[in-house]
């Protein structure tokens, strides 16, 4: 028997005939030879019925004796018999001495015993003894009724809805360990229990969610590196045969050198975001001041902005203070201002401000460019994800550096969005203010 439902309905069961036994046993306590039991209320009624032959027998003689008696079968379909001190039947005459050598032996549970069930008394004077005979047929009907049968089948029923509520989770538990087993990463438990099975359900959903995260963020770090890096490389490839014809060896060289930092800053970055992602509990949550960190970045992209014709534009206003990873934070802006740059007409300006708002840090970075689709705006931060008619790779990059500034945003708890400010493109990043 492997199903741990058939296991707890039997044991249910079991327990439930076992009590109806047991109740049945300490009832049988009743009938019993004991004559110091007089908490017994059968043993009460006997000694109420010795009482009542004795003064049938003393007043009425053998008639009224008989006839108490006859009383006595019609009402309880049982035998009575009073004897004398010797055993002597008060109203045959037999000699009826075994039953009081029976009652002497103080015989317990006379209803598991073979033959018909007697309950012995003696007078407190010890003259008379009264036995209480039933017979066999009759003594199970005193401890179970038909009611008792309606009460049992309530009990088996409760028992088997007990049983179905108790491995119903568990069995739902094992389905989407199954579905999760076979691939299925979605799978999840989902109790809304709130004892120890919820609880490992829930325990269960935690770990496939874990574990989840842990394969998409490598499954997508080797999408980006195996798509990211054939720009680079083919650019690289077209870099080495330049230098081999020994054309232009410096500025082939140049390239080269350009290509293979970009190679290593893209891998930087991308190790950096997968890493904190598959490791939620390794991040940094350091305090930053993100207008220094503002400042910083627009100074060292102010050389990147003039060599495309543009200037950059940042008006710093009070401090603001951000949990979180330095380095993260960087790259994530970073990546938001050179995207400005590199889609921002000449002459114009990249306006980067930060300001506090309900307790949040927003950095908005706003270029005077054509701007995106509004059908597209949802989909910007997606990897790889290009505006065809404005943005294609001859303008630098593939789609993968908003896709970074949003997962390093969002490790912290923030939000990336963008909107089309007539003219240009305005990105804002909101974090909470420490």
């Amino acid at each position: 028997m492997n199903s741990l439902f058939a296991k707890i309905l039997l044991w249910f069961w079991f327990a439930l005939a076992i009590t109806v036994v047991g109740s049945a046993f300490i009832s049988a306590l009743n009938v019993n030879e004991n004559d110091s039991d007089e908490r017994a209320p059968v043993a009460r009624l006997v000694r109420f019925q010795l009482e009542e032959a004795r003064t049938a027998y003393e007043s009425g003689g053998r008639p009224g004796l008989q006839a108490f008696l006859d009383t006595l079968h019609r009402v309880y379909d049982a035998r009575g018999v009073l004897t004398d001190e010797s055993g002597r039947d008060l109203l045959t005459n037999e000699d009826r001495s075994d039953l009081i050598t029976h009652a002497r032996r103080r015989v317990l549970y006379q209803v598991f015993r073979t033959g018909d069930s007697t309950v012995a008394r003696s007078a407190d004077d010890g003259r008379y003894w009264f036995f209480f005979i039933v017979p066999r047929s009759h003594v199970g009907s005193w401890f179970l009724q038909p009611e008792h049968i309606f009460v049992m089948a309530a009990a088996v029923v409760l028992c088997y809805w007990l049983a179905f509520h108790l491995t119903r989770p568990v069995r739902k538990l094992q389905k989407a360990v199954e579905r999760f087993g076979r691939g299925d990463l979605s799978a999840r438990a989902e109790s809304v229990r709130r004892d120890e099975l919820g609880q490992l359900a829930r325990t269960f959903d935690r770990m496939a969610d874990r574990l989840e995260t842990l394969l998409a963020a490598e499954r997508r770090l080797l999408l980006d590196i195996s798509h990211e890096l054939r720009s680079p490389l083919a650019r690289l490839g077209v870099a080495i045969e330049l230098a081999r014809s020994g054309d232009d060896t410096e500025a082939a060289l140049n390239r080269i050198q350009k290509e293979s930092d970009r190679l290593n800053a893209l891998v930087g970055q991308l190790l950096q975001v997968t890493r904190a992602e598959g490791d939620p509990s390794s991040l940094r949550r350091d305090p930053i001041r993100l207008d220094q960190l503002v400042r910083q970045l627009v100074d060292d992209s102010a050389i990147e902005a003039e060599a495309h014709g543009c200037s950059l534009e940042y008006e710093p206003r009070e401090p603001v203070t951000v949990a979180g990873d330095e380095e993260l934070l960087r790259r994530a802006v970073e990546n938001v201002i050179r995207n400005a740059i590199r889609y921002s007409p000449r002459d114009t300006a990249v306006q980067v401000t930060l300001a506090r708002d309900n307790g949040r840090a927003v950095v908005a970075v706003r270029d005077h460019g054509p701007g995106v689709p509004e059908d597209a705006l949802p989909r910007l931060f997606d990897p790889f994800y290009r505006v065809e008619s404005d943005r294609n790779r001859t303008s630098g990059g593939i789609g993968l550096g908003l896709s970074i500034a949003r997962r390093a945003i969002e490790l912290y708890k923030g939000t990336i969005r963008a909107r089309n400010a007539h003219p240009g493109l305005k990105v804002e990043l909101d974090l909470p203010s420490a």
